[in-house]
């Protein structure tokens, strides 16, 4: 009987602390995964005339959401081509001229230099 006492209250703070972590990975997790909005404003990211997204700041979580975001704009311009009777290329331009038209104030695009500037 002493014995099960002694498990079981050793055992206690063990699972206290993890169910308390758990609940700070369940919170803090929808706020560490980085959107489009966040990635530009911080200057990850930017858009470049080609019509697909450029990291400027290079991390592991920039790349990765650059590379679903272009393979989403990819996907979507091969479409767009087909339907059209028009090149990828042509349609990614055309996207890419109104991307850095819409790009807000202060976030950053390429320019025809190759340069990144805040809008």
């Amino acid at each position: 009987m002493m014995i099960q006492h002694l498990k079981g209250s050793c055992m206690r703070p063990f699972i206290t602390k993890t169910i308390l972590l758990f609940a700070v990975l369940i919170i803090t997790l929808p706020v560490l995964a980085l959107t489009l909005t966040e990635a530009k404003r911080q200057g990850l990211l930017g858009e470049i005339p080609n019509g697909y997204l450029g990291v400027r700041i290079h991390t592991s979580e920039s790349k990765s959401l650059a590379n679903q975001v272009n393979h989403k704009r990819l996907t979507h311009f091969k479409k767009l081509a087909k339907k059209n009777g028009l090149t990828v290329a042509q349609v990614a331009e055309l996207a890419g001229a109104k991307f850095i038209e819409k790009t807000s104030s202060g976030n950053f695009i390429m320019n025809s230099e190759g340069e990144w500037v805040k809008k």
